[in-house]
């Protein structure tokens, strides 16, 4: 098995440069010369915006996530996953058959971060052309959820090798999707009216090692794809995989 230092990530160009302008006309410069040389205004403001910022902090501080760079982690490749489908009537029919035998399907996904460019990326799954996937998946009877993802995760991207095992630090959940119907809608709230949905997924962040390796399915690929792509995209990105930076809010990224 090869390896190989960081992956391609999707790049754009850069913004064209803000241009700033003068907003001054006549009568204002006439108005700021008659100000000149008096008093200027207090900064009492700010020490009251101040205290009321630290009494927020302690009632609830927000969690610093390390954020690694894109080249401190390397990638192979592993023996292909058998492919079940990812045609919606495909996976739908899935749904329907285990929930007629084990209920509502529970399902748990990582947020994997790192940075490229100086800007925080998402590590996504692309099985065919336009099916893009959080890393997990699909729990067992009984089984905790962090127990289960961290055993998908392995499945997923974990080499074979033992001694390049990754340790996943799953941390907070960072939101829970339903999907109420054997449809392709899922939504961050159970519907009225809806007693018994058919599936339960919650979207976790993960917080990566300093370096490790990663091992990939043949038959899929791995892209870190950064927050501005997938912000609001839910066209190719699909509306949970879109909300990833909206959620990321909750945290404080450090860009190591």
């Amino acid at each position: 098995m090869s390896w190989t230092r960081g992956i391609p990530s999707l790049s754009f160009p850069q913004s064209s440069p803000i241009h700033s302008f003068d907003r001054s006309t006549p009568k204002r410069a006439a108005k700021e010369r008659a100000h000149a040389g008096k008093e200027a205004p207090s900064d009492d403001w700010r020490s009251g915006v101040d205290a009321r910022e630290g009494r927020m902090d302690a009632v609830a501080a927000t969690p610093n996530v390390a954020v690694q760079a894109l080249q401190q982690y390397t990638f192979g490749e592993k023996e292909a996953k058998k492919s079940k489908g990812t045609a919606l009537t495909e996976r739908m029919g899935r749904l329907k058959q285990r929930y007629e035998k084990e209920g509502m399907r529970r399902s748990a996904e990582a947020v994997l971060l790192c940075h490229a460019h100086g800007h925080p990326h998402v590590l996504l799954l692309q099985a065919g052309t336009n099916h893009f996937l959080l890393p997990g998946g699909r729990l067992r009877a009984g089984e905790e959820e962090a127990e289960g993802l961290a055993r998908k995760l392995d499945r997923k991207l974990g080499p074979e090798q033992e001694n390049r095992r990754v340790q996943w630090d799953i941390q907070v959940c960072l939101g829970t999707w339903w999907r109420p119907h054997f449809e392709k809608e899922m939504y961050p709230y159970v519907p009225p009216h809806i007693t018994k949905p058919k599936e339960q997924r919650k979207i976790y962040l993960v917080q990566l090692p300093e370096q490790c390796a990663f091992a990939v399915p043949k038959n899929m690929k791995l892209l870190a794809v950064p927050l501005m792509e997938l912000y609001g995209n839910a066209t190719r990105y699909g509306p949970i995989i879109s909300s990833v930076p909206h959620l990321l809010s909750q945290v404080n990224l450090q860009l190591n």
